[in-house]
């Protein structure tokens, strides 16, 4: 194990050392975690404002997900009819890249666009074998234009690291919406309904072969349906013949850092995916 990757691991919070059996699949060698590191960086974070958009306890009740029209978004902003009619999302199956990442920018079809500094499409490979998946911009992404930058994104891009994974390289990463909700609330189900033809898209483009769901919202964006992560990490689901893998949201996980050990566990189960 080199030094580096260690020092990763113990960025993550995972401690004290244990060691990955040895598989019978295609994993990489053995990885030392650590359960309980108390790094002040990670353990006790602040609340900073730029953090990606909060999460709800795994145990929470769930939210229920529905298909609503998009023409039932209980805010009209103006010139919101016109926009919805030039960049609507259900005219999304056919978009190449381009186009797509225009029609977001441009989409009008439920309030989010109104308060929104930048829409966040996504960023990442375009022909990725991973494509991870988070509930909505927070206040940081919403300025940058890009998903889980800031304390949140550090995370993510550990845990990646921890993988032998880059972000950029290999790996796609979206959101269930592309606007950032009002001081960082959970997506309301009309308003994952209106993104979902974006959603889809860039998945049937970039192919992955492994989808991971960082947070109940994004799981059940993912899936159509109610569900928690308590139940269902651990288990292999799949959408549109591709390996979906649930898991925590690093957000979370920087407020319960109790929990990293079971979102590698949940990492390693998707490389396993991955492999056969």
């Amino acid at each position: 194990m080199t030094p580096r990757r260690a020092a990763i691991l113990r960025e993550m919070g995972l401690a004290p050392l244990w060691r990955l059996r040895a598989a019978d699949d295609a994993a990489p060698p053995d990885v030392e975690i650590e359960a309980n590191d108390q790094s002040p960086s990670l353990s006790r974070p602040s609340p900073l404002p730029h953090l990606s958009a909060a999460q709800p306890e795994p145990d929470s009740s769930p939210v229920a997900i529905t298909s609503p029209a998009v023409t039932t978004s209980p805010v009209t902003a103006p010139g919101a009819e016109a926009g919805a009619n030039a960049h609507s999302p259900l005219q999304a199956a056919g978009m190449g890249w381009e186009e797509l990442e225009a029609a977001i920018c441009g989409c009008r079809a439920c309030g989010l666009c109104q308060r929104r500094s930048r829409a966040v499409p996504g960023v990442g490979d375009h022909a990725a074998r991973w494509m991870f998946v988070g509930e909505g911009p927070g206040a940081e992404e919403d300025r940058r234009g890009e998903p889980f930058v800031g304390a949140a994104g550090k995370l993510l891009d550990n845990m990646l690291a921890a993988l032998g994974l880059k972000r950029g390289e290999g790996v796609y990463i979206a959101n269930a919406v592309k606007c950032r909700p009002p001081l960082n609330r959970t997506p309301e189900a009309a308003e994952i309904a209106a993104c979902k033809p974006f959603l889809e898209r860039q998945i049937a483009l970039v192919q992955p072969r492994v989808l991971v769901a960082l947070g109940r919202p994004a799981a059940q964006a993912l899936l159509g349906r109610e569900i928690s992560i308590a139940a269902a990490r651990g288990k292999r689901f799949e959408k549109d013949g591709i390996a979906l893998i649930v898991t925590y949201h690093p957000a979370y996980l920087l407020r319960n850092p109790l929990d990293k050990s079971k979102a590698w566990e949940d990492l390693c189960f998707a490389r396993r995916q991955l492999a056969d």
